[in-house]
């Protein structure tokens, strides 16, 4: 633990074994005063994190969840994913995950790096929505990628990432979580997490993408109503009945399964996701509400066809709806 830190990173590694720790042990840990312990877990709690405070016995987080951490990351990583890392990092705080990727120079053809952060001070899903996590309560995931050329179907890179992110899951025995089109996991109604696209290309050259993943893992009651505040339902791995779960090797598991899918994607198109996507498919045979900014359009759901756009079934007919600025929400 470095003295470089900030103070509430270093307290939070100390409290992530889910065990007590008195206040003075806390500040000898961190060579710091007592007073500044206090306000380093005063600053854990107004980012959202839960704290324990019990007199005579010190401070406690409800279960333990260690930081990510990007050794233990790499070292989870399969050998065959490993060798495509350029960089992979892991910060405490930044605004945003896919904008510091976007800032970077692409990696080449074949390689790939990710970057994730405990909080983000602009975290944002699609439409400029902004996403909510608690450090130690989330992944918040970005993976670098460049395509040789522009693949045909890019617009359904989403849809493909969101049957990744289930692959990944899996992989540490993580069922149960749905596909909403066009990129969001779900649980019920209940939002689990989101995928985030960014793309800059060159015409008849490479294109640069950064996908950012977002997997609520274990909330706590104050931000899941600061999401609900913001309108949305959400839920968490917890809700899902992971009692324990690892996110070093959850994020691990989804870095390996995004980056075969990336390849598997270039190579195939989203051809090769359509089945198991329309498997997942949260959104099928139901009424749905398709909104844009021209308006709205009702109708039940058909699931996706093989370019990924929704179709909807409407008084005027079936239509295709294609992923952009546009949302869909199940009507009442």
């Amino acid at each position: 633990m470095s003295d470089q830190e900030p103070l509430p990173k270093r307290a939070y590694r100390l409290l992530s074994d889910g065990q007590f720790h008195s206040g003075t042990k806390l500040a000898a840990d961190c060579r710091v005063s007592r007073n500044a312990v206090w306000k380093a877990v005063a600053a854990l709690r107004a980012l959202g994190v839960t704290v324990h405070a019990v007199p005579n016995r010190g401070y406690r987080l409800p279960a333990a969840t260690a930081l990510l951490e990007r050794g233990h990351i790499v070292k989870l990583l399969p050998r065959a994913i490993a060798t495509k890392l350029r960089t992979g990092d892991c910060v405490w705080r930044t605004g945003s995950t896919n904008s510091d990727l976007l800032q970077r120079e692409a990696p080449p053809a074949g390689r790939c790096d990710f970057l994730t952060a405990e909080y983000q001070t602009a975290g944002r899903g699609r439409r400029a929505r902004s996403w909510f996590a608690p450090p130690g309560g989330a992944i918040c995931l970005s993976l670098s990628w460049s395509f040789a050329s522009l693949p045909r179907d890019i617009s359904a890179l989403s849809l493909a990432i969101g049957v990744c992110a289930l692959r990944g899951m899996a992989q540490i025995g993580v069922t149960g979580a749905a596909l909403k089109w066009p990129n969001d996991l779900v649980v019920g109604s209940a939002k689990l997490g989101g995928i985030l696209i960014e793309l800059r290309a060159e015409a008849g050259g490479p294109a640069y993408v950064v996908v950012g993943l977002g997997l609520n893992v274990a909330l706590g009651a104050e931000v899941q109503k600061q999401v609900k505040a913001s309108g949305t339902q959400a839920t968490d791995l917890i809700g899902l009945g992971v009692e324990h779960p690892d996110r070093n090797r959850l994020a691990a598991a989804l870095i390996g399964s995004m980056v075969a899918g990336l390849e598997q994607f270039e190579r195939d198109g989203f051809a090769a996701f359509t089945h198991e996507w329309g498997a997942a498919d949260a959104l099928a045979g139901k009424p749905v509400v398709i909104s844009s900014d021209s308006g709205n359009v009702s109708g039940h759901a058909r699931g996706i066809d093989s370019d990924g756009a929704l179709c909807l079934q409407t008084r005027e007919g079936l239509q295709r709806f294609v992923t952009g600025e546009v949302s869909a929400r199940v009507s009442q």
